[in-house]
């Protein structure tokens, strides 16, 4: 079984040979090429110890020489090395209490994670190295915990999180044993930190099969520690168009945005944007009807965004996608609901929200025919307005503050009140943006808004 690498690594490999250490290939880019998939992110372990790479190479970068990690820079790459080790007590359920640098692979592919991720591939001589059964795994398809996958877990909540995550990511099927394992220890998963918990969700909901993972933390629990919102969509009915009830709506709406290949804020507004759904229902007319809906789903998106540390702008990303998610387009719109449409999404987020829409749509098992071609419509549209530079948005007018102190209006915040007129009158109209107008239609505004204060 043969990798490809570059000839840099080979000429890395090569001076750690002339100084009498080894170099092995490790971990997924091992186990992915092994599978045929791409994979060019290496990582490395050697014999050598932190101050003994640093003598070897010029160029380094201590990137975690506490725990054996440094980056070397070589031949206009960077290359993340780790020493040999092995780890201590996991008294915290998270970290090692001490790790111990050795001069043995073995003893280091122990500590490892799944089997398939403790294979090794020895550069010097082109061998994979496969000590606990990673090979045999692969070709089953097969994610297990090396050894004992309750010591693996007690070790290191967040590998519960990793499993789902190859499995999304591959495909695989979870080991019964390993399963059973998060499903026993599914608690320990409040001892992982809320960033660490977002960072696998994200890379299981941009896996080739989200599915997978998030019906893998349902089964096993894990999804009603870290996903409850979500867990209550279960078995809420919607009937109508729908014969699937919330959640498998909600799964079938994020394996739809992933045929998108649509942007994460996109996969996780399709994830949550019916989470409201269970606080809005109401039986009326032999179905059940959710009447605002989408703006409780809006507010729980954000607490759930807020809880597991998503920036500000991802969570205001997603939110407003929630929040707009129910738009109904039809013919009828003017010229001017088109352009308001435009200001109140954003044109930066038109794409996300119509990738949003048609994921929504073909979740709805029983839904109308026609939504995507009304979608197409409102895009056709939505392109007409851009292309003839509507006023968007207040820099779009052809006048500004100090065109409208030149016209004798005191500065003031009277100023944005008069230039948010202005577009919602230029929107209504296009043929209203032009200074002389604009000036004309602002003084009028000035005196009226005086009048309306009996400052006359």
């Amino acid at each position: 079984m043969e990798i490809n690498l570059p000839d840099s690594v080979y000429e890395l490999n090569r001076c750690f040979k002339d100084h009498g250490y080894s170099l092995y290939l490790v971990g997924g880019a091992v186990r992915d090429q092994l599978i045929g998939r791409e994979n060019d992110d290496y990582d490395f372990t050697t014999d050598a110890l932190p101050g003994e790479m640093k003598s070897i190479f010029r160029r380094t970068i201590d990137t975690g020489i506490r725990h054996g990690t440094v980056t070397i820079l070589f031949k206009g790459g960077h290359y993340e090395v780790t020493t040999f080790r092995t780890e201590g007590e996991y008294h915290d359920g998270r970290h090692p209490e001490s790790v111990s640098f050795v001069r043995n692979l073995e003893e280091d592919l122990k500590r490892r994670d799944f089997t398939i991720n403790a294979l090794s591939y020895d550069i010097e001589n082109g061998k994979v190295i496969d000590l606990h059964g990673g090979i045999e795994d692969l070709k089953r398809g097969i994610i297990r915990a090396i050894g004992n996958p309750y010591e693996r877990f007690e070790e290191d909540a967040l590998r519960m999180l990793r499993a789902f995550r190859f499995s999304s990511r591959l495909g695989f099927r979870i080991d019964d044993d390993t399963l059973s394992a998060i499903r026993e220890l599914k608690g320990r998963i409040e001892l992982v930190s809320a960033e660490r918990v977002r960072e696998e969700l994200v890379k299981i909901i941009t896996s080739p099969n989200p599915r997978i993972g998030i019906e893998g933390m349902r089964e096993t629990g894990l999804l009603e520690i870290l996903l409850p919102e979500l867990g209550r969509t279960i078995g809420i009915e919607q009937l109508g168009y729908h014969s699937e009830d919330v959640y498998e709506h909600s799964l079938l709406a994020l394996e739809a945005a992933r045929d998108l290949d649509s942007s994460k804020e996109t996969r996780l507004a399709a994830l949550f944007h019916d989470l409201g759904k269970p606080e809005r229902a109401e039986w009326r007319n032999s179905r059940y009807s959710f009447i605002g809906h989408e703006k409780v789903s809006e507010k729980i998106a954000r607490e759930i965004m807020a809880r597991l540390k998503f920036s500000n702008r991802e969570i205001d990303k997603t939110a407003l996608l929630v929040r707009e998610h129910m738009f109904l387009y039809s013919p009828e719109w003017s010229d001017s609901a088109v352009r308001r449409f435009i200001m109140r999404v954003g044109e930066e987020n038109l794409a996300e929200l119509f990738d949003l829409a048609i994921s929504d749509r073909r979740a709805t098992l029983n839904g109308p025919k026609d939504s995507e071609l009304l979608i197409s419509d409102l895009k056709r549209r939505i392109e007409v307005a851009l292309r003839e530079k509507s006023a968007l948005k207040i820099s779009d007018l052809r006048i500004n503050g100090k065109d409208l102190k030149e016209a004798g209006i005191p500065e003031g915040k009277i100023y944005r009140k008069i230039l948010l007129y202005l577009l919602d009158s230029v929107v209504d109209d296009p043929r209203m943006n032009e200074r002389d107008l604009l000036i004309q239609s602002a003084l009028r505004f000035f005196q009226e808004d005086l009048a309306s204060q009996g400052q006359s």
